[in-house]
């Protein structure tokens, strides 16, 4: 076995380990800088379906298993696994169709939040994206989809249609709630333990907001718990238009004069309408201006679009960081969850680090089950994102974020695989879905893929 005779057979470059360009390969996209020393005998940068058939089946007839990177945006790195190939996916970046009467669409999984949005807006169109402007669909689907509007358009996977993808014994198949639905049910939440390789996405758009409008109030660290506790009482009679996220963050320059004795931190509330009329989306926002206490300062109902609202989230994740996370649902008062951490909080390590707390609105949360892998349904969704740069600060921030989930983890109730370590904590990948579904999910990867030929959440990672 070696990487000339896969060659033969691959449109893409084959790289084996001890080729000079195999670690800027293995570490070139990578998102998170706090990368373990973790390898596979081989990576496959995939030109097209032909070449994931082909190494699907080049790695079933070697006794091989495989791991398949999408935008390479998991923080705990996944993909980076001892042994086995690396298929790589960054080729498959396109969208093959946009019907704008039927609201359809095809894209191929390297495709971004941003690029998505970009190409649909413009029809006045949409899709329950993620967040981050740079997750390509790949993960954000297998993760479950965590979408901007998320009460009314639910999650990315609920409006999925079909997929197309590799399976194990290296065909080529289309799945949908009709047409091979075990790997549908999978494939929508199982997260990096998925026994296939996607290589298209059916979407089924939405309308495209005409008034996108967002508040933003800032106040002192201190007065994060109280803000909490009434954001918690008011969220059932908010509208379910409005996102609503409360977080811990560094003060702008403005503020920072104000935030010095908290060692510059601050509390800020960010509220997004998504509704069809300014006069609407006013409406929606008017509840936030009714906090217990005063704001340092605010910015109400201010036109927005998807390039703002994605530039405004690409400046809380920001590249080329070191990072650790723990994204968990809980169903507590966001108060609590505030008050838990504000000890901790003032001591952070590194300026750039994030608590954020979606509070979902709406008398209808949490929503009922799916019926997807995708499991996790609550009040209240976030956790802590511990980011900084030098490498001389692993130490301090690894400490400090470890102290952080450790105050929260009364509260947790589950987690969301696709933004949680589940390399150091292996029990946390059960606890992302429902027992049923954690069964179901197990025993449809040992009908699938009996032999193993995918890497599964545990493999090679020590």
């Amino acid at each position: 076995m070696n990487a000339e005779s896969l060659r033969t057979v691959c449109r893409g470059p084959v790289i084996d380990a001890g080729d000079p360009q195999f670690r800027d390969a293995l570490h070139g996209n990578l998102w998170n800088r706090l990368i373990p020393d973790r390898a596979p005998q081989m990576i496959v940068k995939a030109a097209d379906e032909d070449d994931i058939v082909a190494t699907v089946t080049f790695a079933r007839a070697h006794g091989l298993k495989v791991v398949v990177r999408g935008g390479g945006h998991n923080w705990c790195q996944p993909t980076l696994r001892n042994g086995g190939i690396l298929i790589d996916l960054g080729s498959l970046d396109k969208i093959l169709a946009i019907d704008v009467a039927q609201r359809r669409a095809v894209i191929q999984p390297i495709l971004s939040n941003r690029d998505i949005q970009k190409a649909l807006n413009g029809h006045g169109l949409a899709f329950p994206t993620g967040h981050c402007p740079q997750v390509k669909a790949s993960g954000y689907f297998l993760g479950g989809g965590m979408a901007w509007n998320p009460t009314v358009w639910g999650y990315g996977t609920e409006s999925l249609e079909a997929i197309e993808l590799v399976t194990a014994q290296g065909d080529l198949i289309r799945a949908s709630e009709t047409e091979n639905p075990d790997f549908f049910w999978a494939a929508r939440g199982a997260g990096p333990g998925f026994f296939g390789i996607v290589t298209k996405y059916f979407l089924k758009l939405h309308a495209l907001p005409k008034a996108i409008h967002g508040s933003e109030y800032f106040y002192r660290l201190e007065d994060a718990p109280a803000i909490g506790r009434w954001l918690g009482e008011a969220a059932p009679t908010i509208a379910p238009s409005v996102e609503l996220t409360q977080f811990l963050v560094k003060a702008p320059p403005a503020l920072a004069a104000q935030a010095a004795a908290q060692n510059g931190w601050v509390c800020m509330v960010t509220a997004t309408a998504f509704e069809d009329t300014p006069e609407a989306a006013r409406r929606a926002l008017a509840p936030l201006d009714g906090a217990p206490v005063a704001p340092l300062s605010r910015a109400r109902a201010t036109p927005l679009d998807f390039e703002q609202l994605f530039d405004a989230s690409g400046a809380l994740f920001p590249e080329g960081v070191r990072s650790r996370v723990e994204a968990t649902y809980s169903n507590h008062c966001p108060g609590a969850l505030m008050a838990a951490i504000l000890p901790l909080w003032r001591s952070a390590p590194s300026a750039t680090s994030v608590f954020l707390s979606t509070i979902f609105c709406g008398p209808d949360v949490p929503g009922p089950q799916r019926d997807m892998a995708r499991s996790m349904t609550s009040k209240v969704y976030g956790g802590p994102w511990t980011m900084w740069r030098e490498a001389d600060d692993d130490q301090a921030n690894a400490a400090w974020h470890q102290a952080v989930i450790a105050a929260l983890k009364p509260f947790n109730i589950g987690y969301y695989i696709g933004e949680t370590d589940t390399v150091e904590q292996p029990e946390i990948v059960a606890q992302a879905f429902t027992p049923e579904k954690w069964q179901r999910l197990c025993a449809l990867r040992d009908k699938h893929d009996p032999d193993r030929v995918f890497f599964d959440y545990f493999d090679g990672l020590r």
